[in-house]
């Protein structure tokens, strides 16, 4: 088995995540299959507004090799346990929570039935996990010492994007990982079609095996040179840009460090709130046709307070969609050059992660591309609609008409035919474990991938990866007041008042004295600075 070469054109997250995790992967016990460059121009700004993640990243750190602690140090890391949506249903300060853990009463969960069957006076979330309350309480999700709580809490990252670039730049240059700072200025071809080498500006000629396009939206390699469509699917997200402000904390410190991201619906698209152990960061993802972006800054910095006055917004644009096919020949897209979805459920380095681990899967050791790539695309595929679906599900369940926005929005016309068959089975019986099998369902149009005139497994995709479970769905079904009528109709509206499983009242009574404050954890685990409220 000959070693083959791999380069990464274009660096930032998705660019070294690639390069860290091929070389961690694919070069472990002594073994060399792969070489790995990269190659990212001096000229070409990193886009590094923060960053959320989704608790799948703990496997791609692990695999890497990465220590926790050092990772939360080396990227200014906080926890994240859930996410706060405000203002998504009716517009009127309403939450609810979208919590990654979840408690089962026993071998037959009846909490989300027994949730129904009350008069929902105590929101889902709380009847399922303990976690949305230690949010409120801006508890940590670890202990000082050796943990005694019970089943360990689940938890993501907020963390610096640029921080996490230049962490993995390090550790997989340590390891051999070749690094080129040039810019590329041609691609040459082989006759049999595929990309032979990179001509720079320096006048280097970069040849590989395998060549991996981190270059963002430019999509220099994917699009630019091989021709391979995009598509689009703004017409079911209208999201289509990000304003982003950051304040650090010597400036103003709130006294806490949320564990939790925040989301706050408003005028023409959500404000998200990430924080740092240096700073907080605030984004407001917004759609270009509903508010120019003067306004938008307006209502970002109304949002914000005047402790926002000191500082600039940075624009940020983006389109919603996706590659016909990720990977063509001997050219793989990964990160923005292959897809974007609103960052609204922190997926954007999800879909880079799970590109890499694919990647290694489905590695061409003995050079025949064709099957993997076919096997690789559709995969790929069925992750983005499985995302596209949920993202799509907060705006569709929305009551909100107070602005051409929301009426927009929640037009049927906005929801995905996928997503509707969903609801429209759910309405008939609420939604259970069995429905995340394989989410086909009546009513659902067998419509064929488009294929960009590129041969390949265009099938309509299937829901088959588990991003979103169950208790994802009936988080967010739940929380925006999903089957009101319907329950009313099955269980009568004479209901007896929800209630916290025992389990997880005794959890939050003792919660206080097992789980610090996330701020006084930082301080004392990872060396956050001391800041005066």
């Amino acid at each position: 088995m000959s070693t083959k070469r791999v380069l990464i054109v274009g660096g930032g997250s998705s660019g070294w995540m690639t390069a860290a995790y091929l070389d961690a992967v694919l070069n472990r016990d002594g073994r060399k299959r792969v070489d790995v460059s990269l190659i990212e121009s001096p000229d070409v700004p990193r886009i590094g507004v923060g960053e959320a993640t989704i608790p799948s990243i703990n496997h791609i750190l692990a695999a890497i090799g990465i220590d926790e602690l050092e990772f939360l140090k080396r990227v200014d890391g906080t926890y994240k346990q859930a996410i706060k949506y405000v203002n998504w249903l009716d517009g009127k300060g309403e939450s609810y929570y979208h919590a990654f853990g979840r408690f089962r009463s026993g071998p037959i969960d009846s909490t989300s039935l027994d949730w129904l069957m009350s008069d929902r006076s105590l929101p889902f979330s709380e009847t399922i996990s303990a976690q949305p309350v230690l949010c409120e309480a801006y508890l940590s999700p670890k202990m000082m010492g050796p943990w005694d709580f019970g089943t360990r809490l689940t938890y993501a990252f907020h963390m610096n994007a640029l921080k996490f670039a230049d962490y993995l730049c390090e550790i997989a240059t340590s390891r051999g990982v070749q690094h080129h700072v040039d810019h590329v200025v041609d691609i040459e071809m082989a006759d049999s079609g595929d990309i032979a080498a990179v001509k720079t500006k320096s006048g280097s000629r970069i040849e590989a095996d395998i060549f991996v396009d981190c270059t963002g939206f430019t999509a220099l390699l994917i699009e630019k040179k091989l021709g391979v469509e995009w598509v689009d699917c703004s017409q079911w997200l209208l999201c289509d840009r990000a304003l982003a402000i950051q304040v650090p904390y010597e400036h103003n410190y709130p006294g806490y460090v949320r564990p939790n991201t925040l989301a706050t619906a408003v005028s023409a698209g959500w404000i998200w709130e990430i924080p740092l152990q240096n700073r907080r960061a605030w984004g407001y993802v917004h759609a270009g046709d509903f508010i120019s972006q003067d306004d938008a800054e307006k209502e970002l910095r109304a949002h914000i307070g005047t402790l926002a006055d000191d500082f600039e917004a940075r624009y940020v644009p983006f389109k919603v969609g996706y590659r016909s096919k990720s990977w063509v020949r001997n050219c793989v897209a990964i990160g923005l050059s292959a897809g974007f979805i609103e960052p609204l459920e922190s997926t954007g380095l999800y879909l880079s992660d799970l590109a890499a681990v694919m990647l290694t899967e489905y590695f061409p050791d003995n050079g025949d591309m064709e099957a993997l790539a076919f096997r690789y695309n559709r995969i790929i595929a069925n992750r983005f609609h499985e995302i596209l679906d949920f993202i799509n599900l907060h705006y569709s369940l929305t009551r909100r008409t107070d602005n051409e926005f929301w009426r927009e929005v929640g037009r049927p016309e906005r929801m995905t035919d996928r997503l509707r068959a969903k609801l429209d089975f759910w309405r008939i019986k609420p939604p259970s474990p069995s429905d995340f099998e394989d989410q086909w369902f009546p009513g659902q149009p067998d419509t064929p991938l488009l294929s960009g005139g590129l041969p390949g497994d265009h099938r309509s995709p299937i829901d088959t990866g588990g991003v979103f479970t169950l208790s994802s769905y009936e988080a967010i079904l739940y929380g925006m007041d999903f089957l009101k009528a319907e329950c009313d109709q099955w269980f009568g509206s004479n209901r007896p008042a929800s209630q916290v499983p025992q389990t997880i009242a005794a959890r939050l009574r003792a919660a206080p004295q097992k789980l610090p404050p996330h701020d006084l954890w930082l301080k004392r685990a990872v060396g956050m600075p001391d800041y005066k409220a």
